[in-house]
């Protein structure tokens, strides 16, 4: 239900502190530019959308910095784990927000130390912070550093996790901090007509950077195979694992034009990925549902809290054999990948993903801690 103007209490004040690499200006600039590759909104990750919804967003700044006060600040980082230093350059821009909102771990860390740091201020801003990877890697950390996190974690007022099997470990871990399944979510205005190919080859397409794709599964599936062409856009990908693959290229993209006539002359989405807990390869999986390829992906991650069974075609992790079959069975019947393709673009767009929706959770925790109703829809 909407509120009315003179029902709203004041703007809440949102700082949203990313990576310096995630400066909003750059992003900006690359936006304007056409070089945002994917699909984006204006705002990185969409975070000033919130400022429909009772918000006033400002974000982080990269501050310019020397070669050595760059190594200096890298070495602060490899150190903990976390940037401090950038979070300490911002200091001054989040000082008078209601609520600091962060993308990873490695920001929401950083602010929690330096709000540590600076003590019992009369106006503390909450903090909203947001897991990726840290719960994948938390057995291996040195028992200093999950010291260290866990004692930053206690000041976190909001806990947001991706994925389910991640939500269920930060809650053991920390059963007095308040976690919260939210997910991840992109632009889901403009989705585009299903692409389903009914002639030539099988063209399979793979996307992504992800520490946690597994193409050496990929390639092993599909390496040689007759009426078989992978196409892998990654900038991570070892090019030597192709060697002995003709039919399997690597190659990288510089502008959405580029990526958009990859999915054009594609038959379907592979995405393959290494036992994970933090939904690894969401956002592609979102990008080929709402772009209308069929999507093969790895059942690992949690992300059938997104999509299941009738939208997407998941195989067990590491199974070379389960994806060439699964690539041939997709492939050969163009009805299954109409069938698959609208699906996954109806789940896509139906309000329960989507950038919109990931933004509104965020403000309507914030509101919920500040226990403020501001949440306009």
């Amino acid at each position: 239900m909407s509120l009315s103007d003179n029902e709203l209490d004041p703007e809440i004040e949102i700082f949203v502190h990313l990576a310096t690499a995630q400066d909003a200006r750059e992003w900006a600039r690359k936006w304007d530019d056409k070089t945002l590759v994917g699909i984006n909104d204006p705002s990185p990750y969409g975070y000033s959308r919130a400022e429909k919804m009772g918000c006033r967003v400002t974000f982080s700044q990269a501050m310019p910095e020397w070669f050595g006060q760059r190594m200096l600040r890298l070495a602060v980082r490899s150190l903990f784990g976390f940037d401090f230093i950038h979070a300490w350059r911002n200091a001054h821009l989040m000082k008078g927000a209601d609520a600091v909102w962060t993308h990873t771990e490695s920001q929401f860390l950083a602010v929690a130390a330096l709000l540590r740091l600076r003590g019992n201020e009369k106006k503390r801003p909450r903090l909203i912070g947001q897991a990726v990877w840290l719960f994948d890697n938390w057995k291996k950390l040195s028992f200093v550093h999950r010291w260290i996190y866990g004692w930053l974690i206690k000041d976190l007022d909001v806990l947001i996790i991706h994925s389910e099997e991640n939500a269920r470990i930060a809650r053991e871990l920390f059963p007095k901090t308040r976690v919260e399944l939210v997910l991840f979510g992109i632009p889901n205005e403009r989705p585009e007509p299903l692409r389903i190919q009914t002639s030539g080859p099988i063209k399979v397409l793979c996307l992504g950077n992800d520490r946690d794709r597994d193409w050496k599964t990929a390639i092993r599936a599909l390496g040689n195979q007759a009426g078989l062409e992978l196409t892998i856009v990654s900038s991570s990908a070892k090019r030597h694992l192709t060697t002995n693959a003709p039919n399997i290229r690597i190659i990288t993209v510089s502008n959405n034009t580029e990526l958009r006539a990859l999915f054009a002359e594609s038959t379907l989405m592979l995405v393959p990925l290494k036992p994970n807990m933090h939904a690894s390869g969401i956002t592609v999986v979102q990008e080929a549902a709402l772009l209308g390829l069929p999507i093969l992906a790895t059942d690992t991650g949690g992300l059938r809290s997104y999509f299941d069974d009738e939208s997407v075609v998941y195989v067990p992790p590491h199974d070379a054999d389960a994806i060439l079959a699964a690539v041939r069975r997709i492939g050969g019947q163009p009805e299954l990948r109409e069938r698959l393709a609208l699906a996954a673009q109806t789940r896509a767009t139906s309000g329960e993903i989507g950038c919109d929706r990931y933004i509104c959770r965020h403000v309507e925790l914030t509101s919920d801690v500040l226990n403020r109703s501001v949440v306009r829809t």
